[in-house]
């Protein structure tokens, strides 16, 4: 068994022409919004940009100068508008409840930027918002619409590598001091966390959707004397998944100058390796699987945003898809809970020394 594909990108989706264009508004146009206009670009087909919004003068002129959109200086009109069918929430994490709750009641669906909030209580909060609403949640964990992750889903649905019996994430990337000295960044007040919510979580829900559940951990976290910072940089914990595999997890943002996130599956029927954007899977027959890397592929080191937008692109399809078809996206708001227990469960043990249960619904 042997795939040569070579650098594979996401498909485009098969559009219908009698489906509506979705009118949605951008909320947020920091930092974040740059792959996500891109793609909102690429799709114009399918999407119209009615409104991008910031309540930074600065920011707004600044997005007005690379993006064609129209700009908004008012969120109220914008959740009052019904020809919006949708909102692209961008925002920093903790206000994304509040924002939620408001687009949630105002009948817009959201897609929703990582992480869900600073804490578990209020992204629960949130997923509730949207579910007693009926408005369609997603959330921008692109990771899962990289071409070699979603090779590797499917190799894994259909049994070829057999049941798992370990799993190994490896998420080594790098941050200088100068990133964190950012007001807020790294703090708990801003960002909710270190390594873990801030950049481990695309790593950690692909490694999730992939390997299933994980009911224990233990561990540790720290902060090394690489970085001057809040919260944790660095986390090494053993885990026990539901299905009896067991495994380990490595996340830091201070191994210079920055790798490609590693999973490493062992089934009883072959091994797969995942390192970036890059698969390689070789059964105990001697046949293979192989994925090229994507070179353009990066966020890995200094810059965090340097990395295409095209699983970007994959994301917000997906989630028109969703609209489209009346279903949850991909990468739904109880998708993204599942990875916000685990985080918290890796803190816990690291902070107690102790085994801590990963909870569920």
């Amino acid at each position: 068994m042997r795939d040569g594909t070579k650098g594979a990108q996401p498909c485009a989706p098969t559009v219908d022409a009698s489906v509506a264009r979705h009118r949605i508004a951008i909320v947020g146009l920091g930092m974040a919004v740059t792959p996500h206009a891109k793609s909102l670009a690429d799709l114009e087909d399918r999407v119209e940009v009615a409104a991008a919004f910031s309540p930074s003068e600065a920011r707004r002129r600044d997005f007005a100068a690379k993006f064609p959109f129209p700009i908004a200086t008012d969120l109220d009109a914008i959740l009052a508008d019904r020809g919006i069918g949708a909102v692209l929430l961008l925002t920093p994490p903790g206000t994304h409840r509040d924002l939620v709750r408001r687009a949630a009641a105002a009948g817009k669906h959201i897609l929703l930027e990582k992480p869900l909030e600073l804490s578990t209580p209020r992204a629960l909060e949130l997923v509730a918002a949207a579910e007693e609403a009926g408005v369609t949640l997603g959330v921008v964990l692109q990771h899962r619409f990289r071409p070699a992750g979603m090779k590797l889903a499917q190799i894994l649905e259909s049994g070829a590598l057999g049941p798992i019996v370990n799993c190994s994430t490896t998420i080594r990337l790098w941050r200088p001091q100068s990133y964190y000295d950012q007001p807020g960044r790294g703090t708990k007040a801003r960002d909710g966390g270190g390594v873990l919510l801030t950049q481990g979580i695309h790593t950690l829900d692909l490694m999730l959707s992939l390997a299933g559940h994980i009911e224990e951990v233990c561990g540790f976290a720290a902060t090394t004397r690489v970085h001057r910072m809040e919260t944790e940089d660095l986390v090494c914990a053993a885990a026990r998944f539901t299905s009896g595999a067991i495994g380990t997890i490595e996340a830091t943002t201070a191994a210079y100058p920055g790798f490609p996130e590693r999973i490493e599956l062992a089934g009883t029927r072959g091994t797969a390796s995942l390192a970036g954007t890059e698969l390689k899977v070789q059964f105990h027959d001697g046949s293979s699987v192989e994925m090229a890397p994507d070179k353009t592929a990066g966020g890995t080191g200094a810059d965090p945003m340097a990395f295409p937008h095209d699983y970007h692109r994959a994301v917000l399809a997906d989630f028109l898809d969703a609209i489209d078809e009346k279903r949850p996206p991909r990468a739904s708001g109880e998708e993204a809970l599942r990875v916000h227990r685990l985080i918290d469960a890796l803190l816990e043990a690291g902070a107690s020394g102790k085994r801590v249960t990963v909870e569920r619904d």
